[in-house]
């Protein structure tokens, strides 16, 4: 037995500002959708994975979601473009990633990240 894969799920009844955020600011595709649930796909390969946490680091709180790019860049202008209001950072973090963390449009703190060695 092995876990596949790790999904968050979210309640709304928005899905414009869904697909406007996760495919318009994030990049990710639809592969799934059935009107009441729609699934947004990266284009990565990760094993599946799911983080605790007493604190999100560098004294901010735990975001709900964290999603690695490869172009961090982009998804801040993206995101800045789209009137979105950054938590915290642009910031390279003391144990290598460089991120930043903003609500999504149900409020959900996420956390935005590209290792530094990656980023752009």
């Amino acid at each position: 037995m092995g876990v596949r894969r790790v999904v968050a799920n979210i309640a709304t009844d928005r899905m414009d500002a869904a697909r406007a955020f996760y495919e318009d600011v994030l990049g990710m595709t639809v592969g799934m959708d059935h009107g009441w649930i729609v699934t947004f796909v990266g284009s990565g390969l990760a094993a599946p994975q799911i983080s605790v946490a007493t604190e999100g680091g560098s004294g901010t709180p735990v975001p709900d979601l964290s999603v690695e790019v490869d172009d961090l860049s982009l998804v801040l202008q993206r995101a800045i473009d789209a009137g979105y209001r950054l938590d915290h950072g642009p910031v390279t973090e003391p144990w290598g990633v460089t991120r930043f963390f903003v609500r999504d449009p149900f409020g959900r703190l996420v956390n935005i990240l590209s290792h530094a060695r990656d980023a752009k």
